[in-house]
């Protein structure tokens, strides 16, 4: 499984690989916004934001994640962030996560159709066997979105992570595996059409 830097292009959004000429729109419609609530870094602030986003560009060079702006469409404007990371080739599995966008595209086809492009590229393209996803154990929102796209709850790892004020944080993992994807990939299409 080689995993490198592409663009995946939906009728919503499109995914293209993180530059910085992103930057600017990002940390506009990101910083300040309590999206970064979950994350287990303290991102809020403009200036960490913009870290942030210089640390997934270094790993990105360094091969060991792929970020993606989220790009809507219509305006072929930035609208948030997703990732690659957790990349095992010899074992064909990563994980989707580092996932925000910003408040307007919140509820909107928006994070639907960025999941099925990086799950859809996962398993078609990758030949990936399973892709996984981790999220903090007080964001209820993430884990029924997870819920109805059809991941599978796995289970929680405690104390998992130390976030910003050292509160330990669990994480809830859940998981598509490569025989699971076909009826995911239907209800992903069919919420897109609805």
């Amino acid at each position: 499984m080689q995993v490198g830097p592409v663009t995946l292009i939906g009728r919503h959004v499109r995914l293209e690989p993180l530059s910085p000429s992103h930057y600017e729109r990002l940390v506009a419609i990101g910083a300040q916004q309590g999206i970064f609530r979950w994350f287990p870094y303290e991102i809020e602030a403009a200036e960490n934001l913009t870290l942030y986003l210089h640390g997934c560009q270094a790993a990105m060079q360094a091969g060991t994640l792929i970020a993606f702006a989220t790009i809507e469409q219509a305006t072929d404007s930035p609208i948030g962030a997703t990732c690659f990371l957790n990349i095992d080739s010899a074992h064909r599995r990563l994980e989707i996560g580092g996932t925000w966008v910003a408040p307007p595209w919140q509820r909107t086809a928006a994070n639907t159709e960025a999941k099925y492009l990086q799950l859809r590229h996962a398993f078609e393209t990758l030949g990936a066997v399973r892709v996984e996803f981790k999220t903090d154990s007080l964001n209820e929102r993430s884990q029924a979105a997870l819920a109805r796209i059809g991941a599978v709850r796995e289970g929680t790892l405690r104390s998992h992570m130390i976030c910003p004020g050292e509160r330990l944080r669990d994480s809830v993992y859940f998981s598509v595996i490569a025989s699971e994807w076909p009826e995911v990939k239907q209800r992903l299409e069919q919420r897109l059409a609805g």
